[in-house]
């Protein structure tokens, strides 16, 4: 392509192993140290901040001082988006770089993907909304139906403090794993994150995996079934 977006550009800073891997540890949404990054891609420091620098150049991550340190994170949901397609064009066509286990059976199940729930749990909740009338769906589109508003507001959502940011309420994004929809955009990071809240769920320490406690598992179930 002569004119235009420049995807070349875009597509050699993801295609880096190192680079990938790093960026997909940042799909946590948590801020990360540099020495944090080299230990997840399998790099040295000094190779892991030649990298950086390059991801910075790029602006697909952002960079912020606290004290000393520095903490590494994407630049924004819609590098996430890109490299949750991404994962599940790479699992379509077979390019899988580990034998399905334990761990790939509990990143399945339910994962973090930029501070919103994924995995089979993140498309149940997707498909039970949109099928209860909480959610319109609609040619790569998703909006919160008057329904959904009462939906959310019952659950503890404010959909008030969420409307003061630019970002978008509801954005459909592809799972890699289930290939199909579940729901991101600031109504998917508020409702992890009041599952959280209300101690349905919790992170595992240092990954993307969410395990669900045994009432939260079933409370979900009541209220996400399909």
């Amino acid at each position: 392509m002569r004119n235009g977006p420049d995807i070349a550009q875009i597509a050699a800073l993801i295609g880096d192993p190192a680079r990938a891997n790093m960026l997909t540890a940042m799909m946590s949404g948590k801020a990360l140290t540099a020495g944090e990054l080299a230990r997840e891609a399998g790099i040295s420091p000094q190779t892991a901040s030649s990298h950086l620098k390059k991801l910075l150049e790029g602006r697909l991550i952002r960079v912020r001082g606290q004290g000393r340190h520095k903490y590494y994170g994407l630049s924004g949901g819609d590098v996430a988006h890109v490299l949750e397609n991404l994962m599940g064009l790479a699992a379509g066509r077979g390019h899988l770089r580990t034998r399905t286990g334990p761990h790939d059976a509990e990143m399945r199940a339910a994962r973090v993907c930029y501070n919103h729930l994924a995995g089979s749990r993140g498309v149940q909740m997707f498909t039970a909304m949109q099928a209860r009338g909480y959610l319109d769906a609609a040619d790569d589109a998703v909006s919160l139906t008057p329904k959904g508003v009462q939906f959310c507001t019952s659950f503890g959502i404010d959909l008030d403090g969420l409307g003061r940011s630019r970002a978008p309420l509801c954005r459909p994004c592809l799972d890699w794993s289930e290939r199909e929809t579940h729901l991101a955009g600031k109504l998917g990071r508020a409702l992890l994150a009041r599952m959280e809240e209300i101690n349905w769920l919790a992170r595992k320490p240092d990954s993307r995996i969410i395990r669900f406690t045994r009432a939260g598992a079933l409370e979900f179930d009541a209220l996400f079934s399909t």
